[in-house]
């Protein structure tokens, strides 16, 4: 368990860094609408995952089992929200679609790195 706790407090710290540094960048080196397309995706996914994280503590509380059809239909929400809001960003042309892929890509590099961090830290430990 304590593995688990410190691989979701890394991937948590990890993707609100790479969020304020990448979002950063777009707007200091890269024109606005690429910039808010780093913005408006990481804020998406970013809301999202800890959104999911949330209802999934909820869920698996040993006092207080949910149904798992109610965290389907909550994730179907959530997903059915995000793509009224990606689709209304990109037919405005408020956001670059390619920034916007940018930030919606946030957690997956946040979950990667710290893959490869737990793996660098098993294997220097396994030695």
């Amino acid at each position: 368990m304590d593995t688990q706790k410190r691989i979701l407090k890394f991937v948590v710290f990890t993707n609100w860094i790479l969020f304020v540094l990448v979002t950063i960048g777009g707007f200091v080196l890269l024109s606005k609408l690429f910039a808010l397309g780093i913005l408006a995706g990481g804020l998406i996914v970013t809301v999202n995952f800890h959104l999911l994280w949330r209802t999934l503590r909820k869920a698996f509380q040993p006092d207080r089992l949910v149904s798992h059809h109610v965290v389907i239909a909550k994730y179907y929400m959530r997903f059915f929200i995000s793509a009224i809001i990606l689709m209304i960003l990109i037919s405005q042309h408020w956001v670059d679609p390619l920034g916007l892929f940018v930030g919606l890509s946030i957690v997956v590099t946040s979950i990667m790195l710290a893959t490869l961090f737990e793996l660098k830290t098993n294997f220097i430990t396994n030695k």
